[in-house]
């Protein structure tokens, strides 16, 4: 059975909790009882959402700013959590950056810095709490990766190939876990209405023609991943085409998915 309410005073963290899918993950966690533990750098806006989620819901949130790219950042975090006493019952990975254009274009340190928080800190997120679920015989893990895990994606190499990275590892660890009590869910969303989206429009204006139906609401993008997330899912893609996309990707030659995947991303860069 999933960790909920109903059983014990069950607790989230959600890393990258200040804005975008991980605030709209924390409103759904905190509607439904769970305690938060809220991670992000801007310790202004996590406390501003720790408010909102107690107005809103009467959750009881804890904010904790860290810079989960920093080595050891994870580690610490996860230890200052034990030494108060906190059991982590699920971890909800969503920490990330992303740079849109051509490669050539972003510095060493941009790439390497994607590298850092897309991969290298959600990996040391789940090696610091996922010792003490298997401990206990449960536990839930949601990392939030994209539709790009599915497919290379020019002008989003970097981010494309972290999030790859996020799908493989999810898999490997729901595998590697079966029957333990502890599940792993790969949430992949499509193109999603947030500041994030903001962000990258505000540099590349060929962005805002997108149309509509190609980004989702973040609200039912945070709902599909925290439904999938309790009932131990291994994969969620929230919508019909993205879930098309992803099924065709997976039946479509190699080299004709690059050839589409580059045509879009052209049209975009």
């Amino acid at each position: 059975m999933p960790p909920t309410p109903a059983n014990h005073a069950a607790t989230v963290l959600i890393t990258g909790a200040s804005s975008g899918i991980g605030e709209a993950l924390a409103h759904c966690f905190a509607r439904d009882g769970y305690r938060l533990v809220l991670v992000a750098r801007r310790e202004q806006r996590l406390r501003a959402l720790a408010q909102a989620l107690h107005d809103a819901h009467g959750a009881r949130a804890e904010v904790m700013a860290a810079d989960l790219a920093q080595p050891g950042a994870a580690a610490a975090l996860v230890a200052a959590l034990r030494r108060r006493r906190r059991t982590i019952d699920v971890l909800v990975n969503n920490a990330g950056v992303v740079a849109q254009g051509e490669f050539t274009r972003s510095s060493a340190a941009a790439h390497q810095g994607m590298i850092d928080l897309n991969v290298a800190a959600l990996t040391a997120m789940i090696a610091a709490v996922l010792p003490a679920m298997q401990r206990r015989g449960r536990g839930r893990i949601l990392n939030v990766a994209s539709i790009a895990a599915f497919q290379p994606v020019p002008s989003l190499a970097t981010y494309a190939a972290t999030k790859a990275y996020v799908l493989s590892l999810t898999e490997s660890l729901a595998e590697e876990l079966r029957d333990s009590g502890v599940s792993v869910t790969a949430l992949c969303p499509g193109i999603t209405a947030t500041a994030m989206l903001e962000q990258a429009t505000a540099h590349n204006g060929k962005l805002a023609a997108l149309p509509g139906f190609l980004i989702g609401d973040v609200e039912a993008v945070a709902e599909a991943g925290y439904r999938a997330c309790l009932a131990g899912e291994v994969i969620a893609v929230p919508g019909l085409l993205n879930r098309a996309t992803a099924l065709a990707a997976g039946a479509t030659p190699r080299w004709l998915v690059r050839r589409v995947a580059g045509a879009f991303g052209r049209s975009v860069s």
